[in-house]
């Protein structure tokens, strides 16, 4: 199935990964030759990827998308498995460290999310195969591409999932801001670790929650009482990052 990305830095950064079969590079004539652009024709030339210039109103056939000139035809996003993710998080001698997705919908919040998983290093993101959004090349765009560079499975049920997990050893937090939520600041997130983030509007679903170790949420003090789940769940990300390295410091 051939799957068209856009955008400079998706087109850069699946090509730059190379987990996927790329056919060829458009390029919308007129486009200079320089800074990123440059660098995606010379990483399509080292795959050996042919790259063609075509007039922009072939691309603008695409729809209402910032294309910016450039796509790349390929095959669909390389989905991996449970036992793929865990497996770096041994090769890396690191404790697992999973992002969870309970049915997100926009592809908005998902493509930020992933983004702010690759930057901090997650091992590899879970999400629901149905009732919720895949890897499209709307995410892949949303990401900057960062999601080329993530291992991402899908599984057909969060909960049984959840309860694998913690049979590995690894404790599931919930993103909820609920009675029982520990505050951020009180929680210990620098073990093997997977973050569940709900879907918009409805968080975290019941029987998800029940199955989490504990929740965490975000304590606030202005008059919005919820964030949009792609910060909030970034945040959270970032914290718990931020706590494991220095976790990791002090135990060399």
């Amino acid at each position: 199935m051939i799957e068209i990305l856009y955008g400079r830095q998706a087109v850069l950064e699946a090509l730059r990964a190379g987990r996927r079969h790329a056919r060829r590079v458009l390029l919308a004539e007129g486009v200079q030759e320089r800074g990123i652009i440059l660098e995606i024709i010379d990483a399509a030339r080292q795959r050996r990827i042919p790259v063609q210039m075509v007039r922009r109103s072939e691309l603008d056939r695409l729809g209402p998308v910032h294309h910016q000139g450039v796509v790349l035809e390929t095959s669909s996003y390389p989905y991996a498995d449970l036992a793929e993710i865990l497996k770096i998080s041994q090769e890396r001698d690191e404790p697992p460290f999973l992002l969870m997705l309970d049915h997100l919908q926009d592809p908005q919040n998902l493509g930020t999310l992933l983004r702010t998983a690759e930057a901090v290093g997650i091992h590899g993101v879970i999400i629901p195969k149905r009732r919720a959004v895949g890897i499209t090349p709307a995410v892949c765009n949303t990401s900057a591409g960062a999601v080329e560079h993530l291992r991402v499975a899908q599984v057909a049920n969060l909960s049984q999932t959840i309860s694998q997990l913690q049979q590995d050893g690894i404790w599931v937090v919930g993103l909820e801001r609920t009675e029982g939520a520990l505050p951020l600041e009180e929680a210990d997130l620098t073990g093997p670790l997977a973050l569940v983030v709900g879907s918009e509007g409805r968080g975290v679903s019941r029987l998800v929650r029940e199955r989490c170790d504990w929740l965490v949420m975000l304590p606030m003090c202005g008059r919005i009482t919820s964030l949009n789940a792609a910060v909030a769940g970034s945040i959270v990300l970032y914290a718990a990052w931020r706590a494991r390295e220095r976790t990791a410091a002090t135990s060399e």
